[in-house]
C-alpha cells in the first residue's frame, strides 16, 4: 500500500467578548460580534483606508485585530477567504516591531509578500525557493530592520543566524498561518511545527496569532502546548456555510465505486477537485477520467515539483475542469468557483474532511461535497494511523543513543542520531522532542544534544510517551466519528457541527440527502389523528431495548466520561461534564461504573 500524501515542505517543493464558562483554560470563545477590546478604531481604519484601500472590515476581523493589538495571544478560526490575512497585515502596520509569519507553504507566502509590496509594505520572504541573491536582499533587509514583515516556513526558526538577525529588532508579533498544522502535522511528518514555540523566548517572547480555517477544541489545546500559550481568546465566525450541499454514496466494490466517479463527474458542471487517499487511487481515478474524455489534472507526492505545479496552473487556469490529487494538494488554494469536491476515499476525520470539502464554493455558490462510502475503505486510513507517531521503542531507542558516545568522538546532533537508528528523520525529530520538552534531553544554538537526566528505566521512558498513546486514541476516535458521518442517517451538517461544538440550536440544513429523504417521507406521510385513549388498551410487551439506558454512565475515547441521554439501535448520545452533548455509534461507547 502507498503512503498518502503529505503536503511538500519547505526542503521538497516551490509550490505547495464573552468567555465560554466550560472552557479549558487553554482557550476562551469570543463572539465574532461586539467582542473587541478598546483600542483606537480611528487609527485603525485610517490604516484600512490609506494602506489597504478597504473602507470596511468584514465579521471577525475587526475582534481578532483589536485583541492582537492589545497583545492578547488570539487564536482566529475563519474560513478561507474570509480575509484572515488582514488580521495580521494591519496590526503590523500599527505595531513598533516586526511581525514574524510562519506559513507551510511557499507559494502562499510569496503571493502574499508579492501583494503587500504592491501596497508599499516592506515584506520580505525567506525559504529555499529563493536564489543566493534573493535570501542576501531578504535578510539585508532584517539587518537594516527595513522589513516589516517577514515571512518563513517553520523550518527555518532552526536556524541560529537567522532567529539571532531577527532578535536584534523588536518582534511585536509571531503568526502562525494555517495552525492546524502544528497539531496535524507536527507530531507526524513535520516536526518542525513543534519547534515554533521554542523560537518565541529567543525572540522576546512576542504576542502570538495563530489563523486556521478550523480546529476542534482539543485541536486549540494542542496548538495552544505546543505553542506555550497559555490562553488564547478565540475568534470564530463559524463553520456553517448553507452553499455547500452534503451528500453520501454508500458503495459496495472498488470497481463500483470508481464506474460512479466517472460517471459523477461527468453528471457535475463546473470545475472540481476528486480527493484519494493514496498515490495509486489517484492514478486509477486520472486514468479513468481520462479515459472517459474529461478534462483532468493530477496532483501527488510522487510527481515532480514541475509536474505539480503544471498541474497545479492548469487547474487554477480553467485548462483543466477537474484535479485529481492526495490531500497534497489544496492547502492555501483559493479557486473560488470549484463546483465540487468529490472524495474517492474517506478521510481520516472529519476535521480533515471539512477542510477538504470546505474548497468548493467559495464564491458563496451553491456547491456539491459527496463521499463515496466504502467501509473497507477505513483499512486504509487505519494503516497510516499504525505508523504516524513515534513509538516507545523510538523514544528508548533515541535515549539509549545519546546514553553512549556519538561516533567518531563527535557531538550528538539530529543528523548523526538519524543516520545511527536508521529511521526516518521524523521519528527522531519527534521522539527527541519529547525527550527535550520532559527536560530529559537539551539541544543548544549549534544543534549538539546532550543528556540531562541519564538513568531512566523503562517505565519511565514508558511515561514520557503516554501523550502519543492518547492521540492515537484520539485519531482512532477521529476515525470513528468519519465512519458515523459515513453511515448516520441525521443532518450531514449537524453532524459536521457537532463535531466543531457548533451545534447549538441548529436542527437541519434542509439541504443535504439525508435532510431531503427526511422531508420526502414526512411528505408522503400522511396525517393521523390522535387516537382516543382506551382505558381497557394493555401495552404491548416491551421490546429489547438499546445496549445503553438514558442516565447511564459510559466513557467514549478522546472524550472521556459523560452520561447517555438517548439511544437507539445504532446510536448513543452522551452528554459531557462541560454540557456538550455528541453523538456516537454504539460500537464506540462502553459502559462505566456509575
Amino acid at each position: 500500500m502507498t503512503r498518502h500524501d503529505t503536503p511538500p515542505t519547505d526542503s521538497t517543493t516551490d509550490a505547495a467578548g464573552d468567555a465560554e464558562a466550560a472552557a479549558p483554560t487553554s482557550r476562551r470563545r469570543i463572539r465574532a460580534k461586539n467582542s473587541a477590546p478598546r483600542v483606537d478604531r480611528a487609527a485603525i481604519q485610517r490604516t484600512l483606508r490609506k494602506t489597504f484601500g478597504i473602507r470596511h472590515l468584514r465579521e471577525g476581523q475587526e475582534a481578532v485585530i483589536a485583541h492582537v493589538l492589545a497583545g492578547r495571544p488570539t487564536l482566529a478560526t475563519m474560513p478561507t477567504g474570509a480575509g484572515k490575512s488582514l488580521c495580521y497585515q494591519l496590526p503590523a502596520q500599527l505595531l513598533p516591531g516586526i511581525t514574524l509569519v510562519v506559513s507551510p507553504l511557499i507559494a502562499l507566502m510569496k503571493d502574499q509578500c508579492d501583494k503587500l509590496g504592491e501596497l508599499g509594505i516592506a515584506a520580505v520572504q525567506l525559504n529555499s525557493a529563493l536564489n543566493a541573491a534573493e535570501i542576501a536582499t531578504a535578510e539585508q533587509a532584517i539587518t537594516d530592520g527595513r522589513a516589516r514583515i517577514v515571512f518563513t516556513t517553520p523550518e527555518r526558526l532552526a536556524d541560529a543566524e537567522f532567529i539571532a538577525a531577527l532578535s536584534a529588532h523588536p518582534v511585536s508579533l509571531l503568526v502562525v498561518d494555517e495552525a492546524h498544522c502544528v497539531s496535524q502535522w507536527g507530531h507526524d511528518f513535520r516536526p518542525a511545527f513543534l519547534e515554533i514555540g521554542s523560537a518565541t523566548g529567543p525572540l522576546g517572547h512576542p504576542n502570538i496569532l495563530a489563523l486556521t480555517a478550523t480546529a476542534t477544541p482539543a485541536v486549540i489545546d494542542d496548538i495552544a502546548q505546543q505553542l506555550g500559550v497559555d490562553r488564547f481568546e478565540v475568534v470564530s465566525t463559524g463553520i456553517y456555510r448553507p452553499n455547500l450541499h452534503y451528500r453520501v454514496e454508500q458503495v459496495t466494490r472498488e470497481d463500483d465505486k470508481l464506474a460512479r466517479t466517472v460517471e459523477l463527474v461527468g453528471q457535475l458542471e463546473g470545475a472540481g477537485i476528486v480527493y484519494a487517499a493514496t498515490v495509486k487511487a489517484v492514478e486509477a481515478v486520472y486514468s479513468a477520467l481520462v479515459e472517459a474524455g474529461e478534462s483532468v489534472a493530477r496532483y501527488h507526492g510522487k510527481l515532480g515539483a514541475a509536474e505539480r505545479r503544471a498541474s497545479q496552473d492548469a487547474f487554477m487556469g480553467d485548462t483543466a475542469r477537474v484535479m485529481v490529487a492526495t490531500n497534497a494538494f489544496g492547502l492555501g488554494i483559493d479557486k473560488a468557483d470549484t463546483r465540487f469536491v468529490l472524495h474517492y476515499q474517506m478521510p481520516s476525520g472529519l476535521d480533515a474532511y471539512y477542510q477538504e470539502s470546505g474548497r468548493a464554493g467559495r464564491d458563496g455558490e451553491a456547491a456539491r461535497c459527496t463521499l463515496l462510502f466504502l467501509h473497507s475503505d477505513k483499512a486504509v486510513q487505519q494503516f497510516f494511523l499504525a505508523g504516524r507517531y513515534p513509538a516507545q521503542e523510538d523514544v528508548a531507542d533515541v535515549y539509549a543513543a545519546l546514553r553512549r558516545p556519538a561516533p567518531h568522538n563527535a557531538a550528538w546532533t539530529l543528523e548523526r542520531l538519524q543516520e545511527t537508528l536508521d529511521r526516518p528523520k521524523s521519528k527522531v525529530q519527534v521522539a527527541l522532542r519529547l525527550l527535550r520538552h520532559q527536560k530529559v534531553a537539551t539541544q543548544d544554538r549549534e544543534g549538539r544534544l546532550s543528556l540531562r537526566r541519564s538513568a531512566l528505566d523503562g517505565s519511565a521512558l514508558a511515561s514520557l510517551a503516554v501523550a502519543y498513546r492518547d492521540k492515537r486514541e484520539s485519531d482512532r476516535a477521529m476515525l470513528e466519528q468519519m465512519v458515523f458521518y459515513g453511515q448516520t442517517g441525521y443532518c450531514r451538517w449537524k453532524v459536521l457541527l457537532a463535531h466543531f461544538d457548533e451545534e447549538d440550536g441548529f436542527e437541519r440544513c434542509k439541504s443535504c440527502d439525508n435532510c431531503e429523504r427526511m422531508a420526502a417521507a414526512e411528505a408522503e406521510r400522511p396525517a393521523q389523528p390522535d387516537p382516543a385513549p382506551d382505558p381497557l388498551h394493555k401495552p404491548l410487551p416491551s421490546m429489547p431495548g438499546p445496549s445503553f439506558e438514558q442516565g447511564s454512565a459510559v466513557k467514549v475515547p478522546r472524550y472521556g466520561a459523560g452520561v447517555v441521554s438517548a439511544a437507539d439501535a445504532q446510536t448513543v448520545t452522551v452528554t459531557f461534564p462541560n454540557g456538550s452533548t455528541r453523538c456516537f455509534l454504539a460500537s464506540f461507547v462502553t459502559a462505566r461504573p456509575g
